[in-house]
């Protein structure tokens, strides 16, 4: 089988809207010419997104305290319940397409997760799964989340990886299943290089899926 070619796209700090319409936009590409796949990876301003499987109790904040954070809320058709997006932290949205030969949902899901947990070895971080639950987690807390929308057999949305983060954030938002959360900085005791991070994912990304990178 001939290996896909993927495209990575690092977009800097980016908005929020803004790269939900970029990914509909690579979707549409997608699901018509089945080629190539793309790796979105970015940095959102402050942001809560809102999953399809949150209440609208998620978010602590009433609109004054958004203000005053200079934090945006959008609603998501992504799976899972609300989540932050921040500086410091890295966004990734592969924009792939699972046909003919990945069309399994839950296998999409953990290779993910298997790009981020060779990530962290690849910083000394020792990372792992928690059955049940979604995500890459460490001893003292969850460091990436995941959500993902599929159409067509084709992703969009995708993982948040916590390098950098202003945790405190997470304070205003009942973050997924309500599990601690914990950053590469934290983690390490030290500042990390995003771009250095971006190429580990990137590595990993195109062996965990059998890709090359354009």
């Amino acid at each position: 089988m001939l290996e896909r070619n993927l495209q990575i796209r690092r977009l800097g700090r980016f908005a929020y809207d803004a790269g939900l319409r970029l990914q509909k936009e690579l979707e549409q590409q997608v699901i018509e010419l089945r080629e190539p796949d793309y790796l979105l990876l970015l940095e959102h301003p402050h942001t809560f997104t809102i999953g399809r499987r949150a209440k609208e109790t998620g978010v602590l904040a009433n609109a004054e305290m958004l203000k005053k954070l200079e934090v945006s809320v959008f609603e998501t058709d992504r799976g899972g319940k609300v989540t932050y997006h921040g500086l410091g932290q890295i966004v990734g949205y592969p924009i792939i397409s699972l046909s003919p030969d990945r069309k399994d949902v839950h296998k999409y899901v953990r290779d993910l997760e298997e790009v981020l947990i060779k990530t962290m070895v690849d910083f000394g971080i020792e990372a792992f799964r928690i059955e049940d639950l979604t995500g890459v987690h460490t001893k003292e807390g969850k460091v990436a989340a995941i959500g993902v929308h599929i159409k067509r057999w084709v992703t969009t949305h995708g993982f948040a990886l916590n390098v950098n983060t202003d945790l405190s954030f997470f304070d205003w938002i009942i973050a997924c299943e309500g599990e601690p959360v914990t950053s590469m900085e934290r983690l390490l005791g030290r500042e990390l290089d995003l771009a250095e991070v971006e190429d580990k994912i990137v590595k990993n990304f195109a062996e965990v899926f059998g890709m090359r990178n354009e």
